[in-house]
């Protein structure tokens, strides 16, 4: 557990914010860590994983979109080693040692303008196509660039108040999930209200409440994750983030 929680700790150092994709999330880490190589760009939630070889001093990215004028520099993995429990007789903890996984990767998400990605690598200073793609265009100057292309984004959700003493809830997930929500009106419990799937992938649901400001958070696949949709948020008492409504 503790390894766990370096590792957590770690990569949301080493990524920083990445816009929309949960760097804290369990499951973007796990996946992360669990990439066995440098591959084509990957898809997840609403960003694109970008890998490359370790052999290279410096690889950067420059996109389309933003007229190749601004690079972003991939990030080398590094995990926790597993030294193994400490002496029994030993004073304080040993440093923690890290294992370079070999692997550089950039995570970017999309404008939601954006329906296919345009890319250049800058691999040592050269510019050149992602050699782990083997999607090509054209650019406008006829040289070679790498394209992903992105799924349609989805529409928006309905609005948390829709009308006096109701509060609403929608969430977007893969269809055939649990969902549920907790917040100040039911004491953080995460297991009262289960959202209803009410089209594949949509979740929803609609609590009478007295007037006045509410925090909540969904849970879904154990994590506490606060409203996408909604960009209001606080912090818990507990240093937590949640997303904050108002019935009127």
């Amino acid at each position: 557990m503790k390894r766990t929680i370096i590792t957590v700790i770690l990569l949301i150092l080493i990524i920083g914010n990445i816009g929309a994709i949960d760097t804290g999330s369990y499951l973007f880490i796990e996946h992360l860590i669990n990439i066995s190589g440098p591959a084509a760009p990957e898809l997840f939630d609403d960003g694109v994983i970008f890998t490359a070889p370790p052999d290279s001093r410096r690889t950067g990215i420059a996109f389309a979109h933003e007229g190749f004028a601004k690079i972003y520099w991939f990030q080398r993995l590094l995990v926790p080693e597993d030294q193994g429990p400490p002496p029994e007789n030993a004073k304080e903890d040993r440093p923690t040692k890290y294992r370079d996984t070999g692997l550089l990767f950039y995570v970017y998400t999309p404008p939601a303008t954006v329906s296919e990605l345009g890319y250049r690598l800058i691999i040592d200073g050269l510019w050149s196509a992602d050699p782990l793609n083997p999607r090509l265009a054209e650019t406008p100057l006829g040289l070679a660039q790498s394209v992903v292309a992105l799924p349609p984004k989805a529409p928006a959700l309905p609005p948390l108040a829709d009308m006096p003493g109701i509060l609403t809830f929608s969430y977007r997930a893969p269809a055939g999930e649990k969902i549920t929500v907790g917040g100040t009106f039911n004491g953080w419990d995460p297991f009262m209200y289960e959202m209803k799937e009410k089209s594949p992938g949509l979740y929803s649901l609609s609590l009478p409440l007295p007037p006045g400001t509410y925090h909540y958070m969904f849970y879904h696949r154990g994590e506490r994750i606060p409203d996408p949709a909604n960009t209001r948020r606080v912090y818990t008492k507990e240093g937590k983030i949640a997303s904050e409504a108002v019935v009127k």
